[in-house]
């Protein structure tokens, strides 16, 4: 008996491609352990064939990051390490996202600037602090200088220093940025990064997740195996639109923003995904992960 193939419809989002060994991290348990009946259930229901996940789980095997006791999908995997570090969100990333949507992080009008002259026989120090700078929403002006909207000026000297640089790094601040003739910051922001892009990748995100809470609050409830699928499929739309995002302050964005809204219905989605109380023994690590992050911060009481 094979289970009931997920509900589609033409007019569905396109779901997030997620791989086989993304699969496997994502459905450890809190104990640590992977149940491989649920494994393969899954798998089957994202279009992934047996074989697939055979090939995945003797590849994870073979390289120390799980042990497996049993064979098939009677199997249990136990993990040997944390490997949830390819799917866990960045929890204080996330967190300030939240904080931007509410209004509780508003911008004051400075802009971070860095700059850099590495030489060659640091090229890989100067390639990772680079990385890091991209990685945490800075965007180039021209080569070896960098700005950003938010205060990350500490995070960046920190992996300077790791990297062994810190002495070939320049920060300071402005608010009087100006590139070519252009100096009005919202114009200054749509110069600088893609915000098209980033716009239509939380629109995606939006619509998976719209599409997720009809299915949750429909008359035919989605079956268990399901529910994790929405579940791994919607923390990978989510970090797939938030990865290229700079978090730019509401000030500099077109309104009204994609991402705001995009993060919203994540948030209620994830809350009708989570399980209950009585079903919280066993639960996936990922609804750990998740849901502290996906919770949006409550404003400061008043003084």
């Amino acid at each position: 008996m094979t289970s009931r193939p997920p509900r589609t419809s033409a007019a569905e989002p396109a779901a997030p491609e997620i791989g086989t060994r993304t699969l496997v991290f994502a459905l450890v348990r809190e104990d640590g352990t992977v149940d491989a009946g649920e494994l393969y259930a899954v798998a089957e229901a994202l279009g992934m064939t047996d074989q697939q996940v055979r090939l995945c789980v003797k590849r994870l095997v073979g390289e120390g990051r799980f042990t497996q006791e049993g064979r098939g999908r009677k199997a249990r995997l136990h993990a040997t390490a944390d490997p949830t570090g390819s799917i866990a969100p960045d929890v204080e990333y996330v967190r300030h996202a939240y904080r931007q949507d509410q209004g509780l992080a508003p911008w004051d009008g400075t802009w971070h600037l860095f700059a850099f002259a590495i030489p060659e026989t640091a090229r890989q120090s100067r390639d990772a602090l680079r990385d890091a700078l991209l990685h945490l929403g800075a965007a180039p002006l021209q080569g070896g200088l960098y700005v950003s909207a938010n205060a990350i000026g500490d995070i960046v000297e920190a992996h300077a220093r790791h990297l062994g640089v810190l002495p070939s790094l320049t920060r300071l601040t402005s608010q009087d940025l100006r590139v070519g003739e252009e100096t009005e910051p919202v114009r200054l922001a749509a110069l600088l990064w893609p915000l098209r892009a980033i716009a239509e990748g939380h629109e995606t995100l939006a619509a998976l997740a719209e599409a997720r809470l009809a299915g949750l609050s429909a008359p035919d409830r989605p079956t268990g195996t399901e529910r994790l699928m929405y579940a791994i499929e919607l923390a990978a739309a989510f970090t797939t639109a938030m990865r290229p995002d700079p978090l730019l302050p509401p000030e500099l964005l077109p309104q009204p923003w994609p991402g705001a809204r995009a993060r919203a219905l994540t948030a209620r989605c994830w809350d009708a995904l989570a399980p209950g109380e009585d079903e919280a023994r066993g639960r996936l690590r990922l609804f750990s992960l998740y849901g502290h992050a996906l919770t949006p911060p409550r404003p400061d009481p008043p003084t």
